[in-house]
């Protein structure tokens, strides 16, 4: 029982607190909740419009054309929308459509540049299994649903071809890099190459590949010279032979040598000549088939044969007999010795033969010190080939490498031209908004009832406690110890009723006129007020 006494207590002195603040209560629910009612209607309507636009991947397949666009998308994606949300693009955007048009007189152009980028949103809606994007939506809010679905496209557009533009800047960018990285190791490897066909020409013999073949001459050029000694110790001994032949012929000739016998002499001095240039021929044929018409021996085998040849064509009119002279053997003359005459010309022979051989054994040994200092510098020879070749073959290496490189290069660039590499293409279109997407009125509308009721009940507590005036005997003796004998009730009489009366229509006039003031107010600061209604709104998600 005391437990319901208790709560039938506060009852009435909540009933008891009503009856005294009611108007109170009232007139402050009115005024804020009117205030937010016509703030939530006059608000103005933002409408938005969304774009999606898919990421096409390369039409040709990377296995064929490797690309040179490299980087992330989302990458690529932040650095083109800094520069379609650059200050040139969006002020043309605001001219083009007029945007912002109420804007425009309290507002700087930075401003409303600044104000767009806020109402322009570019976020990702497609990712794949590995984390990448392939798709992204563009949304644009503003007050005209037609002109934002308009700017929205736009903006769309935008994104398609500045990733053209970017993609194809990058692909030529790199071609041209390459083109002129390629065009100076081509300079610097024509000088080495040029630097490595002098060393050539310069140490033609002694380079390392003719290593082999050096030595292979240096071989047959012993053998030859060692042939010739054996061959000059033969002649020397048949010479010997023929010699004391002709001595002993000599003493048993009873006349002088005829006048014939030098003809005869030189007529076998010829034959030995012939016989040598036939050979120094077989040794030209023998060289050729082995080694180019530039090679030394060969070179000096020519020379050697041609100077042999103008030598017997020099000899040939002397021994030829002279035009109109007789034949006949003169009668006076003593007859010649047969014998003598066949000794003297073997002899004749062995001396040219032993000559010829002599001039062999000096072209040998002239040859055979060439071939020995080749054979001897060829191991310096290689190392300064080495040396030299080293900058060259990684300086080829490197044009290689470039020149491959810049075809597959010059592939992604006419990828890129041809539009076959990655793409944006448009996948939904922005259409006209049917409804706002801000202000949330029902929401507006009970946060406004919820404001207004805990304003009322606020300020009546307010009053309640700042009011020291006793309201019923138990405050009274509450308050003091002092015994209460008699409670009168307050009287009216007709004046109080009329000025309590006159209070009262005052006081009703002054809450109309100040909920008409107060909504008048809310209705100039919302209508239109973009501002306003972003700060009420900044906190939605």
């Amino acid at each position: 029982m005391r437990g319901g006494t208790a709560s039938g207590m506060q009852f009435d002195n909540v009933l008891a607190m009503w009856r005294r603040r009611k108007w109170l209560a009232l007139c402050a629910f009115a005024g804020v909740f009117s205030v937010g009612a016509a703030l939530t209607a006059f608000l103005p309507n933002v409408y938005q419009a969304a774009a999606t636009i898919l990421v096409v991947g390369q039409q040709v397949p990377a296995d064929f054309v490797k690309t040179t666009v490299t980087g992330a998308l989302d990458t690529r994606l932040q650095t083109i929308s800094q520069q379609i949300l650059s200050r040139a693009r969006l002020e043309e955007l605001i001219n083009r459509f007029g945007l912002y048009a109420n804007l425009k007189r309290d507002l700087t152009l930075e401003a409303l540049v600044e104000r767009m980028r806020r109402d322009i949103e570019v976020k990702p809606t497609g990712i794949d299994r590995i984390g990448g994007t392939v798709a992204f939506t563009i949304r644009y809010q503003g007050r005209d649903p037609r002109t934002v679905a308009l700017v929205t496209n736009t903006l769309a557009s935008y994104y398609i071809d500045e990733n053209i533009r970017v993609r194809e800047r990058q692909a030529t960018s790199t071609a041209d890099f390459l083109r002129t990285q390629l065009d100076e190791v081509k300079k610097r490897l024509e000088v080495q190459e040029r630097r490595v066909s002098e060393f050539r020409r310069r140490y033609l013999g002694e380079l390392p590949t003719q290593m082999d073949a050096n030595l292979q001459t240096l071989e047959r050029l012993n053998t030859q010279f060692r042939l010739n000694g054996e061959r000059q110790m033969r002649v020397r001994e048949q010479r010997q032979e023929q010699a004391r032949r002709l001595d002993s012929a000599a003493l048993r000739a009873a006349s002088t040598p005829s006048r014939a016998r030098p003809a005869a002499a030189g007529a076998a001095a010829a034959d030995p000549a012939e016989a040598r240039l036939e050979k120094l021929k077989d040794n030209l044929a023998e060289l050729r088939s082995r080694f180019h018409d530039r090679y030394p021996d060969v070179v000096h085998l020519q020379r050697e044969i041609a100077e042999l040849e103008e030598q017997l064509a020099a000899t040939k009119p002397r021994r030829s007999p002279a035009a109109g002279s007789s034949t006949e053997p003169d009668p006076l003359a003593p007859a010649a010795d047969p014998q003598v005459d066949q000794i003297e010309q073997a002899l004749g022979q062995l001396n040219v033969e032993l000559k010829a051989l002599k001039e062999e054994e000096a072209h040998l040994r002239a040859a055979m010190v060439t071939y020995q200092t080749r054979v001897d510098n060829t191991p310096r020879r290689d190392l300064e080939f080495q040396e030299l070749s080293r900058d060259y073959d990684s300086t080829k290496e490197l044009y290689r490498t470039l020149l491959k490189r810049y075809e597959e290069a010059q592939l992604s660039e006419s990828l890129e031209q041809r539009q076959k590499g990655e793409q944006f293409q448009i996948n939904e279109k922005a259409v006209d908004p049917v409804a706002p997407v801000a202000p949330n009125r029902p929401r507006f509308f009970l946060v406004s009832l919820v404001l207004s009721l805990g304003v009322a009940v606020g300020l009546v507590l307010l009053a309640e406690q700042l009011d020291s005036s006793f309201h019923t005997i138990d405050d009274l003796r509450a308050f003091t110890q002092v015994p209460v004998l008699v409670s009168i009730s307050r009287i009216l009489t007709e004046n109080d009723v009329r000025r309590r009366r006159r209070r009262a229509r005052l006081a009703t006039a002054a809450a109309v006129c100040a909920l008409v003031l107060l909504v008048g107010a809310s209705y100039f600061l919302a209508s239109g007020n973009e501002q306003l209604l972003r700060l009420v709104t900044a906190g939605r998600s």
